[in-house]
């Protein structure tokens, strides 16, 4: 009993301190992972694309004409371009968007799909959208240094997951016991309930983050079989994604040749995948080696349907730009054998959601949200513990030590959520002019985060934690009119178009406001009523070996 005890004990050690050292950072990276799982609503509304009058979309006519328009557009601009990329509208009222190689500069064109009409730039805002909440969640927009600080964190809030297991010997009893208003029991009993009720899908989540970047974060077996020349990687991608088909690519000749009309290839592709196309690239346009490649609709897309199987490539359809013969073909197929090469791309189907469809993609969001309060709550709970412990442990910088320490509770806990919806304030508040505003938004972003932590500095932690929340509230309520009173779009709009991804970016907000605002008055109130309930609330320890009377 006294070696399980120990054992327990180094455990405890171990959970505790791993999940002090990660626990701030996680706190960003898994709010901020768990938004981006609606990248693609979020990419959306920031665009903020206006609705075009008298623009249909989906049926075969509308495709055709937007087709003859788009080729017509792009014959006369750019007729020796190494690729065209023409983007069909999806939804009534979409625009035909198109780009184009032109040497060694992309160009991009936005055309009305009925008249053929040049639309001007931008069309929308240019914008990151949710690909920033992405990119941040894997490396803190912080290049490789944060790319290995979050493997880094990751690894460590595998080790804290496993240890709390073992640490929690009545973990899964503690699930069904909850005692509001009790001070630390409280913020422990929420940081049990939300650690079970999430605890497979953060074993997986964290797990097959780190399983997917296993090349970078361990290079040596891959260059022990590949070398570690330039071509090393890209030989062992070719191999990785054997069984999934390779892009077929043929150079241009320099001979002539007319393109084959291009409507007629769109609808073999939709007979052939059983999908709607949603993009057509034309490689090498006006050469005898041209390759028309259209792709069906992402997961997320109208035509899309719900994808449940792990295994959910983009239909493909490949075909000679002259001849119109079928070159290479790919469906999706969730009766198709598994392959052990597949493993790396279900481990990333797996982490990016990339299948279930939208039930899938809400149960991650959910699963999310309660992981980042499980992270949040055992940060807070490590503070409130060592407050009540305090016995000078850093002489005179004991008191500055948990001051710091309670500043940096709020930054990360409320401070990341004033940062993740300013972000989407700065793309409405931004001109739509602004050179590099995309840049822009994501430097709003960091700075509104070290704002708060400035704030929760300078102000007193319960007026701090109080303030942020309410802060954030306040944003998320005011989303839709900020909307409306900057593009004219609101609501009601999205709502009589039919965009349902657009009106649950402003819903979501608005559930997320009135979320906030409860979070912030029952703090307010449990400050007032009793302190002890607070996270970080000063306490005077007494003195060593001192007697409390």
């Amino acid at each position: 009993m006294k070696g399980n005890g120990n054992f327990r004990q180094s455990m405890s050690w171990l959970h505790t301190w791993c999940g002090l050292v990660c626990g701030w950072l996680l706190c960003a990276i898994f709010l901020t992972g768990t938004l981006s799982v609606f990248r693609e609503p979020i990419t959306r509304w920031m665009e903020a694309r206006p609705v075009l009058a008298d623009a249909g979309a989906g049926t075969q006519e509308a495709v055709s004409h937007a087709l003859a328009q788009a080729v017509r557009h792009l014959a006369a601009q750019a007729p020796g371009a190494r690729f065209w990329r023409i983007e069909l509208p999806q939804r009534p009222g979409d625009a035909l968007l198109l780009a184009w190689r032109d040497g060694r500069a992309n160009q991009t064109a936005a055309l009305h799909p009925v008249t053929g009409a040049v639309l001007p730039l931008p069309w929308g805002r240019a914008t990151e959208g949710g690909r920033h909440f992405m990119s941040f969640h894997y490396m803190l927009q912080w290049n490789a240094l944060g790319f290995w600080v979050v493997g880094w964190v990751s690894m460590a809030m595998l080790v804290a997951l496993v240890s709390g297991v073992v640490v929690h010997r009545r973990i899964f009893q503690d699930f069904f016991t909850f005692r509001p208003g009790k001070g630390q029991r409280s913020w422990m009993d929420a940081h049990n309930a939300t650690a079970v009720l999430t605890l497979p899908f953060l074993f997986m989540i964290v797990y097959t983050g780190l399983a997917i970047f296993y090349t970078s974060y361990m290079p040596w077996p891959l260059q022990a079989a590949y070398g570690s020349g330039e071509t090393a990687h890209a030989r062992f991608q070719a191999e990785l994604h054997h069984g999934e088909g390779q892009a077929l690519r043929r150079p241009r000749t320099g001979r002539p040749a007319d393109l084959h009309d291009l409507a007629p290839l769109l609808q073999r592709a939709r007979d052939l995948t059983g999908q709607p196309p949603r993009m057509v690239v034309v490689e090498a346009p006006g050469d005898v080696n041209a390759t028309v490649r259209v792709l069906g609709p992402r997961e997320a897309e109208p035509g899309a349907g719900q994808r449940r199987a792990l295994l959910n490539p983009v239909a493909t359809a490949v075909f000679d730009g002259v001849s119109g013969a079928v070159l290479q073909l790919r469906r999706p197929d969730p009766d198709a054998a598994f392959a052990s090469e597949q493993v790396h791309a279900v481990m990333e189907s797996l982490h990016f959601a990339r299948f279930g469809g939208w039930p899938m993609k809400w149960l991650y969001f959910a699963s999310g949200l309660l992981g980042t309060v499980m992270v949040a709550t055992g940060t807070v709970l490590f503070s409130v513990k060592r407050r009540r412990a305090c016995g000078n442990e850093f002489g005179r910088a004991t008191a500055g030590v948990y001051r710091a320490v309670e500043a940096l509770n709020v930054a990360a806990v409320a401070g990341i959520g004033v940062a993740c919806i300013g972000y989407l304030h700065a793309n409405r508040l931004l001109p739509a002019e602004l050179p590099g505003r995309a840049l822009w938004e994501i430097r709003a972003f960091l700075a509104v985060w070290l704002a708060t932590l400035l704030h929760a500095a300078l102000r007193p932690p319960r007026r701090a934690w109080v303030e942020q929340l309410g802060a954030a509230a306040a944003l998320c309520v005011a989303l839709p009119a900020l909307n409306a009173w900057t593009t004219g779009q609101h609501l009601g709009r999205y709502a009589l178009a039919g965009d349902g991804q657009r009106a649950g970016v402003e819903i979501v907000a608005l559930a997320c406001g009135a979320a906030l605002a409860w979070a912030a008055y029952r703090t307010g109130q449990g400050w007032h009523g009793a302190r002890k309930t607070v996270p970080g609330a000063p306490r005077h320890p007494a003195p060593r070996g001192g007697v409390q009377g």
